[in-house]
């Protein structure tokens, strides 16, 4: 699956957020200055492109949803990441996230702990 860029992913946020949306919609949920409306509807289309969005037809004009959620765009950015990057190893992962401490060795002996109280 192709990775959001920050613009997509900030108007992929809009739509997790608020559901379904017309292009003027969503330019409405922007503060001033505005993008403007033709910027917008390319990148709706880009993303509708790439399988982020969908569209119900209305006379001469889209009504966009998302067609993936938030939560399924992360586990696969996640795997993503995992596969190409850290050897398709979530040992690797684990290992990475304690050494740049972004996890403390207690968080993680922690979760082993509550995933091993979970199966029982």
């Amino acid at each position: 699956m192709k990775r959001l860029t920050k613009r997509e992913n900030e108007i992929m946020n809009l739509f997790w957020d608020k559901g379904a949306m017309f292009v003027k919609e969503l330019q409405n949920l922007y503060s001033e200055p505005r993008p403007h409306i033709n910027t917008l509807s390319t990148m709706v289309r880009i993303l509708e492109s790439n399988g982020f969005l969908s569209h119900r037809t209305y006379g001469n004009t889209y009504q966009y949803y998302p067609v993936i959620s938030r939560e399924e765009y992360g586990k696969r950015s996640l795997n993503g990441i995992i596969s190409n990057y850290l050897g398709n190893s979530y040992l690797n992962a684990v290992s990475e996230l304690v050494r740049e401490e972004k996890i403390t060795v207690a968080e993680l002996k922690a979760l082993i702990d509550e995933i091993e109280k979970n199966r029982k």
